[in-house]
């Protein structure tokens, strides 16, 4: 269970500033991170408004030997950049990185989208040929192990992982609220990777901080079995607990961050029956802790607009409203891929007004409401 990863998607800052990083905070980071015996470091093009993978070369790479540390970094699929570029853009990335190769690459964000195109005829990912880079670069020995972070639903994870069995592993979003959460859909993709004999790398272990201040009677529950345990600890060892994990990535922000992190992980033990019950008794009131709790996501059963369960949108927009930056809170990174899935219409078109469910009933206010965050916030 000692997988633990360093997400640099949120490293320490001064005066609020993306790219003005805290080095002497960030190196101290690092390097215990490294002592404890951890080597994962994620990053991506755009973290930090481009400026994560410069972080990460300062603070690790010219400071630590090559073979100490492993580096994971993504390919910015979402830029839909021409064909002629994808290996420009890759070489400068290995360039800020200061390596000459990378240990994991990753297609960044594959959803429904980028992957099939809101026509269903194919996206930007296919018409650039994106994977079959990633397997050129490999043969190159520019990038040791491939694979994609993920950001859609089991069925289309299934497909892609069928049409490329090339990849070696998939980082989707998996934490005790995306577990079974209708859009992101965490566990069903965790067993489809399985069950292609791929590994997993775990983003949002919890839940980009979410889980990590919860309820009062939420954090009771969890501290009559663990009194000494920190409320991300229970989310951390919930992903560490699952098989077939290289890294559970944590976004850290501070050394204390870093080393609660470590503490967890060093003496990290799986979860007990009586512990997991807990543990998903405590999301549940966390869900409720919601302004929409599930009991009022459940009135909306069997409604359904533009194909999509009315419940689905519901509790990614409920989810959202309790997160620390709830317009980055990933549930409503998927409304738009789930709209050209079922119905190949852009996001935009879909919720034009007047709106009305699918059986011709006018769609419920408060679901009206839902549907404009999701879509305002949607990336």
């Amino acid at each position: 269970m000692n997988n633990l990863g360093f997400g640099m998607m949120r490293l320490p800052v001064i005066n609020q500033d993306p790219t003005a990083f805290d080095y002497k905070q960030l190196e101290q980071m690092v390097d215990a991170f490294l002592h404890a015996g951890f080597t994962y470091f994620d990053t991506s093009a755009v973290y930090h408004n481009g400026e994560s993978q410069t972080a990460l070369r300062r603070a690790l790479v010219e400071r630590h030997p090559r073979g100490s540390y492993t580096v994971a970094t993504k390919f910015p699929s979402f830029f839909q950049p021409a064909e002629d570029k994808v290996d420009e853009i890759f070489a400068e990335q290995l360039k800020a990185l200061g390596v000459d190769y990378a240990d994991y690459y990753l297609l960044h964000n594959i959803t429904t989208v980028l992957y099939d195109g809101v026509d269903g005829k194919g996206g930007s990912v296919k018409k650039t040929h994106l994977f079959e880079h990633l397997s050129k670069w490999k043969e190159e020995g520019k990038v040791r192990h491939i694979g994609f972070s993920f950001h859609s639903d089991a069925q289309l994870l299934a497909r892609i992982l069928k049409e490329h069995p090339e990849v070696e592993f998939v980082q989707i979003a998996f934490n005790g609220i995306d577990y079974d959460s209708q859009f992101v859909q965490a566990k069903a993709c965790y067993d489809v990777i399985c069950s292609y004999g791929k590994k997993v790398v775990i983003m949002e272990p919890v839940k980009g901080g979410g889980l990590a201040v919860l309820p009062k009677k939420a954090e009771e529950k969890l501290r009559q079995l663990r009194p000494d345990d920190s409320d991300a600890s229970w989310s951390i060892r919930f992903c560490q607990s699952q098989p077939n994990v290289i890294a559970v990535l944590s976004g850290m922000s501070t050394l204390d961050q870093v080393k609660d992190n470590i503490e967890t992980s060093l003496k990290a033990e799986p979860f007990t029956a009586e512990e997991e019950k807990a543990y998903f008794e405590a999301m549940d009131i966390y869900r409720d802790s919601a302004p929409i709790d599930r009991a009022g996501i459940e009135k909306y059963s069997g409604m359904m607009w533009k194909k999509i369960p009315v419940t689905a949108m519901m509790q990614a927009y409920a989810v959202c409203q309790i997160q620390p930056d709830q317009g980055f809170a990933d549930d409503n990174n998927y409304f738009r891929n789930r709209i050209a899935d079922a119905v190949h219409e852009e996001l935009e078109e879909a919720v034009k007004s007047p709106m009305f469910l699918d059986d011709g009933r006018s769609i419920p206010k408060e679901t009206q409401e839902a549907i404009a965050w999701l879509a305002a916030h949607s990336f």
